[in-house]
Formats: C-alpha cells, structure tokens, sequence
C-alpha cells in the first residue's frame, strides 16, 4: 500500500477535532504561551539602556530565548500525549485496526501538533514586536529587530518544534503514563535549545552561515527522528497495552 497523503489529511482533522474536546490541550496552548511572553515583556520594558553593553546584549537573548521555549515546549507536551493519551481513551486502538500505514499515523499525528504550535509561536512573536517596537525603548527595540536575532527566531521555530515532536511521539509510544510521558518529552525536547540559547546570549556570535550549518543539521535530526519513531513504532504493543 503506498503512501497516502489523503490518510495522512484524515489523521490530521481527526487529532484536531481529539484537541478542542481536550481541556488539558486547550489550557496547554493557551497558558504556556502566556507565561513565555509576559517576563521577556516586562523585562525589555523596565531595561536601562544605561547598562553596560555585554549586561543589554545578554537580557535581549533572555528575552529572545523565551520565544524559542514556546516552540520546545508546547508540541513536546502534545507530541507526549498523541499516543498514550489516546490509549488511555480507548480510542487508540480502532486507529490501528485500520489499513493505515504507521508513517501516514505518525506524520498526521506530527503535522497536527506542528500545525498549532506553529500558529501560536510566530503569533506570539508577532505581539512580542509590535509590543516592544510600540513601547520599549528606541535602543532596546532597534537590538531586537536586529537582523541576525530574528533570523535565528525564524529559522529555529519550526525546526525546534519538529525535535520536540519526534522526541515526544517516541516516548508517548513507549509510555504508559500520560504526565511520564510529557515531563520526559520536556526535558528531552531542551538539548538542541542550549545551541540556541547560545546563540541567542552571544555565547556564540550569530552569523548566517552558522545559522543555516546548524538549521541543516537540525533538519536532518528532524528526518532521522521521524525515520527511528517509526521503526520503534510495534502497533501490536499498542494495541495490547504494552503487555508482552
């Protein structure tokens, strides 16, 4: 059976319709971004642009980095609940008992989590600038619309979200707990995040092509990861609760 993007569609209107009868994913994607937007605000609002320079450099990717947490953490914890939240309903089970290819389920699964998380980052990095280019300081603005800056924003967003997935769906299929399998999936989607954070203090000095080297590289763990959940993906363990 060939792979069937019309499969893949259905799985995706299908988790969608599973997330808005799902208080917890409701409040997940409504309360994590407001968390990760009002510190980085009220911290660019009250800066001193009397600092030193190395003390402004580093609270601007403070509050830069807090935008690129919400593309971490949020799919990793929807990613964490796709497989054994499902379980746990009942309603993994007549998914798997249908012709549907294991890499068609775990890309709709994928871009149903991609899709939102997505949405919600680049819009709360929307109301972050037109907040700091309306009220922050001239000095603190022209640091954060500084070019460099919002090339690893938007280049990073997608491919930090894509990590967070993968990582999220492998432990969701091999978990049987739903809070296990998300507190796992956080604190797994945070390692590529440190190159970021890096980047982001000028630990490292941003540039383009360093951007673009480590974007490819993470692009390629998003396919690599992709490749292993479904190899590590047993619809037979699914289906019998994880019993051998």
């Amino acid at each position: 059976m060939s792979f069937s993007w019309a499969r893949v569609v259905g799985i995706v209107q299908k988790e969608l319709r599973d997330y808005r009868r799902n208080r917890f994913v409701i409040l997940t994607m409504a309360v994590l971004p407001l968390i990760f937007i009002i510190v980085p605000v009220v911290e660019l609002l009250v800066i001193k642009v009397s600092v030193t320079s190395s003390k402004f450099d580093t609270r601007i990717g403070l509050a830069l980095l807090y935008m690129l947490i919400i593309p971490a953490i949020v799919p990793s914890t929807l990613a964490a609940y796709s497989v054994v939240g499902e379980r746990e309903q009942g309603t993994l089970e007549p998914v798997l008992t249908t012709p549907i290819r294991r890499e068609e389920l775990l890309v709709g699964k994928a871009l149903a989590v991609l899709v939102p998380a997505l949405g919600i980052a680049y819009v709360v990095f929307g109301i972050f600038l037109g907040i700091v280019a309306l009220f922050a300081p001239p000095d603190v603005a022209s640091a954060v619309f500084k070019g460099s800056r919002l090339l690893v924003q938007l280049l990073f967003t997608p491919l930090l979200a894509g990590w967070s997935i993968w990582v999220g769906i492998a432990i969701s299929a091999r978990s049987l707990d739903v809070r296990a399998a998300q507190q796992l999936g956080m604190f797994a989607s945070l390692p590529p995040l440190v190159i970021v954070a890096l980047m982001s203090l000028n630990v490292i000095s941003p540039s383009l092509p360093l951007a673009l080297g480590l974007g490819a590289a993470l692009l390629a763990l998003d396919g690599l990861g992709w490749r292993a959940v479904a190899a590590m993906f047993d619809r037979e363990r699914l289906v019998t609760g994880g019993r051998d």
